[in-house]
């Protein structure tokens, strides 16, 4: 059985509207917080996955950069990526240069999104992603017409 981790964006918490249905839908989930700064998130994410494999993460926003980070120094633990408008573009210059990413990733990423630029995760998801799915949808960055209606129980598997 898959290890499933929802990681939730910046300033939101695992009792936010994402973290609400998968406690819902997906009881197994493992949906913790995340304060502080990216490193201390990161010690948190670290922690709660420590020893576990066959991990799917899905991250929103800040979350996503999260997720991704983790891949890069641990792909051979992580069975696959769903990132909601993953904040990419926030990462330090220079963190995904001449690295690649193999494990299948989708990216849902809205096309009225006013807080992550869709062209730029665009453009980083198609370098970094070597099995990328990225689908554009008539939303905005929370994802609130559509995050219900994307096909879960296919991407969690």
């Amino acid at each position: 059985m898959a290890t499933r981790i929802f990681i939730h964006g910046l300033d939101s918490s695992s009792k936010g509207t994402k973290g609400t249905f998968f406690r819902q839908h997906y009881p197994d989930m493992i949906i913790p917080d995340f304060p502080g700064s990216l490193e201390e998130r990161m010690g948190i994410l670290t922690d709660v996955l420590e020893g576990k494999s066959d991990i799917v993460l899905v991250g929103s926003s800040f979350g996503g950069l999260m997720a991704t980070l983790f891949a890069l120094d641990n792909e051979e633990r992580v069975k696959r990526l769903v990132l909601l408008a993953p904040a990419l573009n926030l990462a330090e210059p220079g963190t995904f240069d001449g690295r690649s990413i193999t494990v299948p990733t989708w990216i849902y990423h809205g096309l009225k999104d006013d807080v992550i630029p869709l062209g730029e995760v665009k453009r980083i998801g198609q370098s970094l992603f070597k099995r990328l799915t990225f689908v554009e949808l008539d939303d905005d960055h929370n994802l609130h017409s559509t995050f219900r209606h994307l096909p879960w129980d296919e991407l969690l598997a």
